[in-house]
């Protein structure tokens, strides 16, 4: 199958011209102590014609710091907030209002006719039907990763979406970045050849960071709606540590991929324009956060991406410690036939090979001719190139919803749809699927479906 998206070093040299860098050039550049600068003069800024009044769904931590961020935008403003812990909905009212409107039923919020659009920040058991229920009331939705909490919920939220022409972005904001915008324009220049792989890694250590919430002290079943909670899921005696540390356990969270691997997958099929892999298989443990969670953390996926008129085919290797002694460490690389590239939300380093090859008769013979011929091979460096974001970058999560307000205000559609956003749920969860049975998961990504 021929590649459309994918040019030889040549094709890729002749293709950036005279007006960008010339990237056989590159370390000259960078001997120079030069970066070049990824350019905010071609994003598009929307002079707000209209307000867009929002309301928040789950102000846990992720909930409030989307709202944070989307009440930095002109022309929106917060109208009501919804959780189920009295404590959270009290914090909402002194951060932002005491006339604000707070209740722990989200269906009060979808019913007013003040509210435009909502952020869905709740545990992930709750995103496909509060989603729904959302889109069906005439409700834009912005709603955190992973868009569903299982591999046969996302088609609903698919349909709901068609059906109701609303606007529904899926939260993992590093999609919107820069970095990712660049990396795109690179691999579709043929910046590293044919791509044949890719890694991700995410490493933490701290207790927040494995997910070792705080829990309130006056957590109890009259501050918190436990009823509510598990309306979706099995019955279970109140719990403050499945509440507040939900990401823990399979009937409310997804685990170390659902959580992350999902941020790596949002980006690599954006930047590589694919629909995803096509086997899945996990292997990993509990290794040292053994406090009663049921998912491991330490976990390690690998993942087959068919040959496809977007890409060739390509192996992706994820990983995920908990236990990481290093702290803090995550990347997202892809390789290909001319070089790799390191992407980050601000920054994508460039590394293309500088190797010689010394087969071609006409060329020793030359070499030969000028005294160069040699036995003795040289070290020579890769080429690199690092592009960073200019000055002023507001960062990924500030431009996620700037791409939201603006389609919601009628401008381009946004990238991560439901289509998109279960496209790269699924490979998530089938990582799970993967590590709880113990097997290889067969999908399909074209048309979304187990094989």
């Amino acid at each position: 199958m021929s590649k459309k998206t994918t040019q030889t070093r040549k094709q890729f040299l002749k293709n950036i011209g005279a007006g960008t860098l010339a990237l056989a050039s590159a370390p000259a550049i960078i001997a120079a102590g030069t970066r070049p600068k990824i350019s905010l003069l071609n994003r598009r800024v929307y002079t707000p014609n209209s307000n867009v009044q929002i309301a928040l769904i789950g102000a846990g931590g992720m909930g409030t710091e989307d709202t944070i961020t989307a009440l930095k935008h002109q022309g929106v403003k917060l109208v009501a907030v919804c959780d189920l812990y009295d404590g959270h909905l009290q914090r909402a009212r002194e951060r932002w209002g005491k006339d604000l409107f707070t209740t722990k039923q989200y269906k009060e919020v979808l019913a007013r006719k003040d509210v435009d659009a909502v952020i869905i920040g709740t545990p992930d058991h709750w995103h496909k039907q509060i989603s729904i229920d959302a889109m069906r009331a005439g409700k834009h939705v912005y709603c955190e990763k992973p868009m569903v909490h299982s591999l046969d919920e996302g088609h609903e939220v698919i349909k709901a979406q068609k059906e109701t022409g609303m606007v529904f972005q899926v939260g993992s904001q590093g999609m919107s970045s820069l970095g990712n915008e660049k990396a795109k324009e690179l691999i579709a220049q043929g910046a590293i050849g044919d791509i044949n792989y890719a890694e991700g890694f995410w490493a933490r250590r701290s207790p927040t960071g494995a997910w070792q919430y705080n829990i309130p002290k006056d957590a109890s079943t009259k501050t918190v709606d436990w009823d509510t909670f598990l309306m979706n899921t099995e019955k279970r005696p109140f719990d403050a540590t499945r509440f507040f540390r939900w990401r823990n356990y399979k009937d409310y969270g997804t685990g170390m991929s659902g959580d992350l691997f999902v941020h790596l997958f949002s980006s690599l099929h954006f930047i590589t324009g694919s629909k995803g892999p096509n086997q899945i298989y996990s292997s990993g443990g509990l290794r040292y956060w053994k406090d009663g969670r049921e998912v491991p953390d330490v976990l390690l996926g690998v993942f087959d991406y068919p040959d496809s008129q977007e890409h060739p085919a390509f192996n992706l290797s994820l990983r995920c410690n908990f236990v990481d002694g290093t702290s803090g460490t995550t990347y997202l690389r892809i390789v290909g036939s001319e070089g790799s590239m390191d992407v980050q939300w601000r920054k994508v380093i460039l590394r293309r090979n500088n190797e010689q090859f010394d087969s071609d008769p006409f060329l020793k013979a030359k070499a030969s001719e000028r005294g160069m011929a040699s036995t003795r091979k040289k070290m020579l460096p890769p080429e690199e190139t690092v592009f960073e974001a200019e000055e002023g970058y507001q960062g990924a999560h500030y431009d996620h919803f700037s791409n939201w307000f603006n389609a919601i205000r009628g401008g381009k559609a946004v990238a991560e749809d439901a289509v998109f956003g279960y496209r790269a749920a699924a490979p998530a969860l089938a990582c799970n699927d993967s590590y709880f049975l113990d097997k290889a998961i067969k999908w399909d990504p074209v048309n979304m479906k187990l094989l």
